[in-house]
């Protein structure tokens, strides 16, 4: 019996990078799969690789009813909601403290931060009604320690830390569980984009490993949390970081 036999998932972000990499890894364990994202065309190319085990549906994750259509399409097409992956997000280039811009925080904190905690409130009844079940939040090795110049980015993801415990302590008696990832550096289009022109130290300053991880290395521990082998972990951080945050 694959891994997650019988389970269905909702990935946001689930068209390109570690949540294309969740979609993927979810479907091959065996999994339902809903993707949703903002972006509709590479969503629905990757939903078609799959037939009817996955399909594709449009959220901003924003907006607490494109959150509560989401849910609503992995109950109309498989009947339950057992696991949600919160992989949506987004990064901006660093820049000092001085330069500080209202606009950009607000528009990280409400992607990375708001978007998680309006889609776990739009799941979490279907949630419960499929225990056991696990909420599955990508937060980021900024998540647990400072990045100098990545002010939002590092607030929204200590944010998504904190989140994942008070629900996880919330819903420790209903039978789902909430844990965080956090990656380090990961050779997704968004970073990778921004690594062309960067000097190496920053690649060295991704990884004790000095390499990019792959997606597929970042969901194979997603699946793990997805599944029933992490049955005993709740409100716990899972590193996934090539050892930067070691020392």
């Amino acid at each position: 019996m694959k891994r997650l036999e019988g389970k269905t998932a909702l990935v946001s972000g689930g068209a390109s990078g570690i949540g294309a990499a969740a979609v993927r890894a979810c479907a091959a364990e065996g999994a339902q799969v809903v993707i949703a994202d903002i972006v509709d065309e590479p969503g629905r190319a990757l939903a078609a690789e799959f037939d009817d085990q996955v399909v594709f549906t449009h959220l901003d994750v924003t907006d607490a009813t494109q959150w509560m259509d989401a849910v609503s399409a992995a109950k109309h097409t498989f009947g339950q909601l057992n696991v949600l992956v919160n992989a949506a997000g987004i990064m901006s280039p660093p820049a000092p403290i001085e330069d500080f811009d209202r606009g950009a925080w607000d528009r990280m904190l409400n992607v990375n931060l708001t978007g998680s905690m309006v889609g776990i409130s739009a799941a979490v009844a279907t949630l419960k009604q499929s225990s056991p079940a696990s909420i599955v939040n990508i937060s980021s090795y900024a998540g647990i320690r400072g990045v100098a110049g990545r002010h939002a980015y590092t607030a929204s993801k200590w944010g998504v830390t904190g989140l994942t415990k008070s629900c996880a302590l919330e819903l420790a008696d209903s039978g789902v569980r909430v844990n965080s990832v956090h990656p380090g550096g990961v050779r997704t289009p968004m970073l990778a984009e921004e690594l062309k022109s960067a000097p190496p130290e920053m690649l060295e300053a991704t990884s004790t490993l000095v390499r990019l991880a792959e997606p597929e290395e970042i969901a194979s521990l997603i699946v793990f949390l997805a599944s029933d082998e992490s049955s005993f972990s709740t409100g716990a951080e899972f590193l996934v970081d090539g050892g930067v945050s070691a020392g």
